[in-house]
């Protein structure tokens, strides 16, 4: 099977490379035959201004067909009205001299090439005046008119020449580009000057095709665009031709305003175009030839296959193929770029499997292997050279091994342990128990601290444990997030964009990030009305009935280029609202408390309200306090699982300092879609909510987070009403009355006996009580948090507008 996968891929690179080759070979073939056109193609019947600019830019594009374009601009020379051949060839050898020298020097850039084509057409051509004995002022300026057009259309060449090549990857041309192409193939139209058949002139035949292609694809703007710049380009070769621009422009208008109905009706005006102009400015004999010229235009468009017209269009910007195109492009970014980091959260997760394997091996025949590693090393310097070694060690191994280990309880137990203090049997069992006790003092304290780093390296392990499933799963989120915004939403767009122009407003441009129930995010670009407020009166009432929830308006920014634009950003409104207040007091009056609080919105619909209380007063109090919450807030932001991000936490204050410092947490999540709310208590006081007339206690034991490695994480989930008062506390608050005294219950009464509403006016109240009970002296740190929920009522209410259907929401991606 794998020699078949082996060969199967080897047979599908050959075919790919020949595909390659083919397909190299056909524009080698277009570029080559161009070539020949470019060395025929002369404007104002005597500057060749095509021919080197052409082959100078092939030299840095395509230089393994500079030889072949060479001879092509050549034989196309000999063909021309007035034969140039020996200019063209003694400019290009010029060209690659100079080439050549900059080559030796490093200097030979793409960027050279206009300066060089330049010098080289001004030399020769000024070298052949002298020659000639035919210099004049104006055979000076023809000179330096020639040389200048070299100059522009190497730079219009270095634009266009690389469509034709394999060197460019995306389907996109920006204007100036499609712009330059145009030039480059009217210019290749120059080379067919002259060629008539039966009346018909071949490059009239050749513009109009031209023209209806553009027309076609980019409708009435490209097709008045290619007809100026292609009738301009032929009057400059054929001065009798100079009515052919307004007649090649008001065609490609005509034909490209009936683009949008289909092929004939774009050959149609093309047709009538031409007509109307040549009845208008020629004779009867060039109105035929005219419109025989069109007809054989129409017919070589008609045979034209869609396959080569939907080719061109994609590179056309604003065309539905381009869209298409940069959408799939888009796409497969997109997936490519979710497949990687889904692969990297693998990784992650890998990596944190494997650090928790390490993590939770045996403990106990861990411990036990330190012990014999510690027995060892105090017996080889003790008993290596004792008389009595294979008597204590081989005949009473456990007896030896049991007065050893005791020892070593006792000097665990008592750092004070001396000789005097050791028991007659061990001194009977043992000839040298004053220096075994030294010994092992000594290699015991060696054994702890080993025993610490070890643990503190476990201790790390763990952590980063953690913290490799949080960024996996932070992760993991992400790469879910990126394949939902690629579904595209063009009908629902459309459906939006239809019902507020029904509504009389000016739209200029409608994009969904989002329908997500819960998190919608749309943003639309409109006519900007100042005073009147269309968003928030008519626009966001809109979207809320058909999307089926209240939408607000987040953000609106005004146009600074005064166009009377404005973008607004347009969200999901929340279903319930949060207001805060706090009120804190530092020990003693003091400036700095070493509580910490922070109210703040997680971006996901959820309101965070946290409060931390540091060990001790003061600066270092504070510092553990603010660090807690502050990591806490970012992982929580980031997507991490609560109970992840407090173990986290958790990890980092015990490893961020030796000493024994520790701080309490206690944080509410509410959801601020449905008001279900999640505590989380490590260590800190009771919470209360007050509803009506009842107090709810809600509380939790255990431990601060600092102080074990491993803590227990109960979140408690209560739903909330709106009207509810959220209250937490710091200890500075909640012992005030003393131990003698239920505080449970005293501060039920004393949060019942609070007739304030507002919540910075409940938390000023509380505090205010607080102190007044110790008569003015504050005792601790204290600081009280309280939030009130309330529901959500939009500014506008929503209204239903006829005809006006709910929009389908996407499904969403697993």
């Amino acid at each position: 099977m794998m020699q078949k996968a082996k060969a199967g891929g080897k047979r599908t690179l050959m075919e790919n490379r020949f595909v390659q080759s083919v397909v190299a070979k056909k524009w080698a073939f277009v570029l080559v035959a161009m070539a020949f056109l470019l060395g025929r193609a002369m404007i104002l019947e005597q500057l060749a201004p095509f021919a080197i600019a052409y082959f100078a830019v092939v030299y840095f594009v395509r230089k393994d067909l500079t030889r072949w374009v060479g001879l092509s601009l050549l034989a196309g020379s000999l063909f021309a009205l007035e034969m140039k051949t020996g200019y063209i060839l003694t400019e290009m050898i010029v060209f690659l001299l100079i080439q050549k020298g900059l080559e030796k020097y490093e200097r030979a850039e793409l960027s050279y090439a206009p300066i060089i084509v330049f010098t080289s057409a001004f030399t020769v051509q000024l070298f052949g005046c002298i020659v000639a004995s035919e210099l004049t002022w104006y055979t000076l300026m023809l000179t330096a008119v020639e040389a200048a057009l070299s100059f522009v259309l190497t730079l219009i060449f270095i634009q266009a020449i690389p469509v034709f090549t394999l060197t460019r990857k995306s389907y996109y041309l920006k204007n100036e580009e499609i712009i330059c192409l145009i030039i480059l193939l009217g210019s290749v139209m120059t080379g067919t000057v002259g060629w008539i058949i039966q009346s018909v002139s071949l490059e009239h035949v050749m513009s109009r095709y031209l023209i209806l292609m553009f027309a076609l694809v980019g409708g009435a703007p490209l097709g008045a665009s290619v007809g100026v710049i292609t009738g301009l380009i032929l009057s400059l070769a054929d001065v009798n031709a100079i009515y052919q621009m307004s007649l090649l422009a008001f065609s490609g208008m005509l034909a490209g305003l009936l683009k949008e109905a289909n092929r004939m009706a774009v050959a149609f005006g093309m047709l009538l175009g031409s007509s109307i102009l040549s009845i208008y400015i020629g004779s009867q004999t060039e109105v035929m030839s005219s419109t025989w010229e069109s007809v054989a235009a129409v017919l070589l468009f008609l045979l034209t296959p869609r396959s080569f017209i939907q080719t061109i269009a994609k590179y056309v910007p604003g065309t539905q193929e381009n869209m298409k195109s940069q959408h799939d492009y888009a796409k497969r970014v997109r997936d490519i770029t979710a497949g990687r980091v889904q692969q990297f959260s693998e990784v992650f997760r890998q990596l944190s499997r494997s650090f928790k394997q390490l993590t939770h091996l045996d403990e106990s025949a861990a411990k036990e292997r330190e012990v014999e590693h510690f027995m060892n090393s105090v017996a080889s310097q003790t008993c290596a050279m004792c008389w009595k070694r294979k008597q204590c060690w081989d005949d009473k191994f456990y007896q030896t091994y049991k007065f050893m280990t005791e020892m070593m309880s006792e000097i665990d137990a008592r750092e004070t342990f001396a000789k005097r203090d050791i028991p007659g049997e061990w001194k009977q069992a043992c000839v040298r128990t004053d220096q075994v006790l030294v010994v092992m003092k000594q290699q015991y304290g060696l054994f702890k601290h080993d025993l610490h780093w070890k643990k503190q390296i476990q201790d790390s392990r763990q952590l980063v444990a953690e913290q490799l499933t949080g960024v996996s799963q932070v992760m993991e989120d992400l790469a879910k997030e990126i394949k939902r915004e690629g579904h595209a939403l063009f009908l629902q767009e459309e459906q939006i964009r239809s019902a507020l122009e029904d509504l009389g407003l000016s739209i200029h441009s409608i994009d969904i990030i989002s329908l997500d129930e819960g998190n919608v995010e749309i943003e639309i670009i409109h006519q900007y009305t100042k005073g009147f407020d269309e968003c928030r009166k008519i626009i966001a009432p809109l979207l809320s009935d058909i999307l089926g929830e209240n939408i607000a308006v987040r953000n609106e920014e005004v146009s600074s280029r005064g166009d009377g634009y404005a973008t607004v950003l347009f969200c999901s409104a929340k279903e319930f609202e949060v207001e805060t207040g706090v009120a804190c007091a530092a020990k003693g009056g003091d400036i700095l408390s070493g509580d910490s609080f922070s109210t703040v919105e997680l971006g996901n619909g959820k309101f965070a309200v946290a409060l931390s209380d540091g060990m001790g007063n003061g600066e270092r109090a504070r510092a553990e306090s603010s660090a807690a919450l502050s990591i806490l807030q970012q992982l929580l932001q980031s997507g991490m699982d609560e109970k992840l991000a407090i173990k986290s936490v958790n990890s980092v204050l015990m490893l961020r300092s030796s000493d024994e410092m520790f701080a309490t947490v206690d944080v509410a999540l509410i959801d601020q879609y449905n008001a279900k709310t999640t505590f989380v208590k490590i260590g800190s006081t009771p919470s209360y909510i007050k509803r009506g007339t009842d107090v709810i206690q809600i509380s939790a034991n255990n431990l601060p987070i600092g102080i074990l490695q491993d803590i227990d994480v109960d979140l408690i989930s209560m739903q909330l009403m709106p009207g509810d008062t959220l209250i937490m506390m710091t200890d500075g608050i909640f012992d005030a009355p003393g131990p003698a005294v239920n505080k449970e219950m005293w501060m039920k009464r004393i949060i019942q006996g609070i007739d304030a509403e507002e919540p910075q006016a409940f938390a000023d109240c509380l505090l205010e009580t607080i102190v007044r009970y110790h008569q003015g002296e504050i005792m601790d740190d204290m600081t009280v948090v309280v939030a009130r929920i309330e529901k959500y009522k939009p500014e506008w209410a929503t209204f239903r507008w006829q005809g006006v259907t709910k929009v389908e929401r996407p499904r969403t991606v697993s």
